[in-house]
């Protein structure tokens, strides 16, 4: 039992007096008046709601524009208005009598300028006239109690607004006046609240014969109970003449002791508000004789319950009702007045009062009171944090640093953490350090500092079980900064507890910078590779494979064999849809295998076989391999062996796009056959032959040119070049190739002798022979270069004779018959100077042009042609000439008309011109100008 004389008073609430609309003129206005004779009230849906003595229902919305209808012919005794529904329940009298009638309005339809009467019915227990006491009316509109006189409660259950769907039974029957009811709604569960004059008794209606409980053996007067809120568990509220009573459905809870008469009870957004006569004045006790008189006055008191004070307190002149709407209370008095009492906002209240109380409890070191009352009125968490702050410092300076570590806990997300982490720094008080660090990660309000503190908490204190229960926290409960917690794990040491978090949160790095660096465990590391995605395997391959290929060759390989041709992680990690195997670029591993030959030899030859598209670079180190292995092989077999695999490979055809490489390498290991084979793939066939000359292989060199000789005819004059300058004895060699080079015509003689002028060995008797069959050749088309320019000159003194005949005589045309279709000759024809006639018809068929022969046309074209030819070269000669005369950079003319093949033909002038000596030509410039007129014819 709690005593009220001890509660502490503040005013957290204004009063005033409701005034009418001030009007136009400016003037103060005078205090609203409600109608006379109000005996009734009730609130809800934005309206104050009136019933008077005169049988009539008055609204009062906010605006105070009073409107009423007659609900009544005689009078209205009980007015209930739902809170969530625009219905209101009247219980009201048409006639002299105890005859109550029950009226049900629906506030939002009309019926004549009136709201609608859905039901009327008459509200009397059974068959015995009695008076109504109470009326209340359940939210869902599925109950409706009415409380009597005569001890008697009437539920109706169903749809309270239609007769059809509604049952009414008397639910109670006593020897005692009800004086309150109160419908409780727990989920699923309905209770019904029924006190009397001398006891209280629970009902069950969701259950089928409504079980009841008797809660106490006092009740209370009129209007002197009521239902809390949520705040306070619905408890149903009684106040007697010396306490006020909570009762749940099934027991009684606490009690506080208010004394004196209560004549209004209310609930009013946690608070409990108490209309109770003034002590100056008499009490009465009876039943009825709750009512205050007129001259009487009353004190209104609103308590909060939760937090011990009274937030209000005044003394009005006979209260008829508090109501509550529009988020304040109206209090209306028997003179018609109605004042307000406006809630102060809930800075205005801790600023202006709670706040000195605050500080006398703070003063008084009462701080679970001011925690409790901050609380209840709704104190920000800024404030309560505050609050929390300056009880664990009272505590921390009294020494109780466990339960000052608890409320600087409470100030998590608002207190900063260094300001409590200062404090417990001290090894005496690790324990508290802790329990705060521990409760800052499970808000997810730790860094990566807080993280790394607490693991060095856990593990100067050796709680080994703290920290296996700190990183084995499921995934979806840690808190803490994982990558943090790795490293400080490491670094103090313990090395399977970092691996577990590194694994178990996917920190593949991590894991196996561990494994590798401080376990050394490299099986299990490689292992583990084997698992991750593929993505991260390749990647981890790359950073890990030397340090994996020195200590375990074998299992890296196998490993690098499958992640380059088709990788699936052994763990599943990728998931069961994924059907296609991945690889990886092996060309990129190469250099995992440095100081590795073996393993890198077998690795590409493995990728070579089941991947013939492997990259290039996996080919050239393979070549590279199989050369060097060669090259350093001293047996015999082995040897041949690795010779045949390395030519192998370099006809593989894998090496076209990388010739100069594989030609390359091929000559640092001296690898004579790989070396001939690319040449002859490359078509370099003078370095075939070059190699031969070096080598002083001379029949590999004739062999070379009768091999290629005809794709590369320089090669004979190579070939006799190279003899020449041989002082041994080459006149096997120099015949053969005198010989081609006659058969092919492939040099001019004088460039023959001049040749072989400078091998000392090389007599005339070598090439007599060539160079009496060259005479002989030569001779022959003399005499037939003589017979043809006779021929020409006969045919041209003959066309000048039939010139001269045609200019000088007629010309007889003979012709009998047509040229084109050899048919006899018609008027009209058509004759030509060259003999030929034709048809007109023909000529015109036939004839491209009206000026020329169709027999003779092609012949003169050709001709035509030729003379054209000539002309465009002469007319090209002078160009060029002309341009190079003009042009400050004569270089690129001649570059350019090289380019169009000006100079692709050239003429040699053995004669020069008079004052011109022949020595000033050396013999060597002749050489190189007979070579390359050659090679351009």
């Amino acid at each position: 039992m709690a005593a009220y004389l001890q509660w502490r008073r503040f005013v957290f609430f204004d009063r005033e007096t409701v005034r009418e609309p001030s009007g136009q003129d400016g003037a103060c206005a005078k205090p609203f008046a409600l109608p006379p004779g109000i005996a009734v009230c009730d609130s809800g849906r934005g309206s104050l709601v009136f019933g008077d003595i005169l049988c009539g229902i008055w609204f009062l919305p906010r605006s105070l524009q009073l409107s009423s209808f007659q609900a009544y012919k005689l009078r209205v005794t009980h007015l209930y208005q739902l809170k969530q529904h625009s219905i209101l329940v009247s219980i009201g009298e048409d006639e002299e009598g105890i005859n109550p009638l029950v009226k049900v309005w629906n506030l939002e339809k009309r019926d004549g300028g009136n709201p609608l009467c859905t039901r009327i019915f008459p509200a009397i227990p059974g068959n015995k006239p009695t008076v109504v006491s109470c009326l209340t009316v359940h939210e869902n509109l599925n109950f409706m109690a009415i409380g009597f006189a005569d001890g008697s409660v009437v539920l109706t259950k169903g749809d309270i607004t239609r007769d059809r769907h509604s049952k009414t039974q008397i639910l109670h029957e006593g020897s005692y006046p009800v004086t309150g009811l109160a419908f409780r709604q727990s989920g699923k569960t309905t209770h019904l609240f029924v006190v009397t004059t001398e006891n209280i008794q629970s009902y069950m209606l969701s259950v089928k014969d409504y079980p009841h409980l008797e809660l106490d053996t006092h009740g209370c007067g009129l209007r002197c109970s009521s239902l809390s809120d949520p705040s306070q568990d619905l408890q149903f509220i009684v106040a007697g003449n010396e306490c006020v009573y909570l009762y749940q459905p099934d027991e009684r809870g606490p009690c506080f002791a208010f004394e004196g008469q209560k004549l209004i009870v209310h609930w009013y957004r946690g608070y409990l508000i108490i209309v109770s006569k003034d002590r100056k004045t008499s009490p009465k006790s009876e039943f009825a004789g709750n009512e205050a008189q007129n001259s009487d006055k009353q004190v209104l008191n609103i308590y909060d319950l939760c937090n011990k004070f009274i937030a209000y307190s005044s003394v009005f002149d006979d209260i008829v009702d508090v109501l509550a709407e529009w988020g304040s209370l109206y209090v209306v008095t028997r003179d018609g007045k109605v004042h307000v009492l406006q809630e102060k906002d809930t800075q205005t209240k801790l600023e202006a009062c709670k706040f000195g109380f605050l500080l006398m409890l703070f003063r008084k070191n009462l701080f679970e009171m001011a925690i409790n009352l901050a609380k209840s009125h709704h104190l920000d968490s800024d404030g309560l944090s505050e609050i929390f702050r300056q009880y664990g410092d009272h505590l921390y300076n009294k020494g109780n640093h466990d339960g000052a570590i608890q409320q600087y806990i409470r100030t998590i997300g608002k207190l900063e953490p260094s300001y409590v982490i200062r404090k417990f720094l001290d090894a005496q008080r690790i324990h508290n350090l802790t329990a705060y660090l521990q409760m800052l990660h499970l808000q997810s309000l730790a860094n990566a500092d807080h993280t790394t503190l607490l693991l060095n908490c856990y593990t100067k204190l050796k709680d080994s079980s703290k920290l296996e229960e700190f990183i084995k926290t499921s995934e979806s409960e840690v808190h803490f900064d994982v990558e943090t917690a790795i490293k400080v794990l490491r670094q103090a040491g313990y090395y399977s507890h970092a691996v577990y978090l590194a694994e178990k949160h996917e920190h593949h790095e991590w894991y196996l910078k561990i494994q590798l660096e401080d376990i050394k465990n490299y099986q299990e590391a490689l292992h583990y590779i084997g698992k991750l995605p593929f993505e991260q395997a390749e990647s981890n391959m790359k950073r890990y494979g030397k340090i994996l290929m020195h200590h375990v060759p074998n299992e890296t390989t196998e490993l690098l064999k499958i992640l380059c041709t088709d990788y699936r992680p052994s763990g599943g990690n990728e998931g069961p849809g994924m059907l296609e195997g991945k690889k990886a670029n092996s060309e990129e591993f190469i250099p995992v295998f440095a100081n590795n030959s073996r393993e890198l030899k077998a690795f590409l030859e493995h990728m070579t076989e089941v991947q013939a598209d492997s990259p290039q670079g996996v080919y050239d180190t393979l070549l590279e391999l199989r050369l060097q292995n060669w090259a350093h092989e001293q047996d015999d077999q082995i040897k041949e062996k690795l010779h045949n695999e390395a030519l192998t490979l370099l006809k593989s055809g894998r090496f076209k796009t990388v010739f100069d490489k594989a030609l390359v390498l091929c000559q640092m290991h001296n690898f004579k056959d790989g070396v001939l084979y690319l040449y002859e793939q490359g078509k370099l066939f003078q370095q075939i032959m070059h190699y031969h000359m070096q080598n002083e292989q001379y029949k590999k060199v004739i062999e070379v040119c009768e091999l290629y000789g005809d794709q590369e005819a320089c090669l004979w004059e190579q070939a006799l070049g190279y003899f020449a300058r041989k002082e041994e004895n080459c006149k096997e060699y120099i015949a053969a190739v005198l010989k081609h080079i006659e058969n092919k015509n492939l040099m001019p003689p004088l460039l023959v002798v001049q040749t072989l002028a400078h091998n000392s060995t090389a007599t005339l008797s070598v090439i007599k022979d060539y160079l009496v069959n060259k005479l002989q050749k030569q001779s022959r088309q003399i005499e037939q270069d003589e017979q043809r320019i006779q021929k020409y000159r006969e045919e041209t003194t003959r066309i000048r004779l039939e010139i001269e005949e045609l200019k000088a005589s007629p010309k007889i045309f003979q012709k009998t018959k047509c040229s084109i279709c050899t048919s006899a000759l018609e008027l009209p024809s058509v004759h030509f100077l060259c003999g030929h006639s034709f048809h007109q018809h023909c000529f015109e068929s036939y004839s491209e042009s009206d000026s020329e022969c169709p027999t003779c046309m092609p012949e003169n074209r050709k001709v035509m042609d030729m003379i054209r030819a000539q002309e465009q070269k002469r007319d090209l000669h002078d160009q060029f000439q002309h341009q190079l005369k003009c042009s400050n950079d004569g270089f690129s003319v001649v570059a350019d008309y090289f380019g169009r093949g000006v100079f692709n033909k050239l003429t040699l002038i053995t004669d020069l011109p008079s004052g011109k000596a022949a020595t000033t030509i050396e013999a060597g410039l002749q050489r190189e100008l007979l070579i390359h007129t050659k090679r351009s014819t």
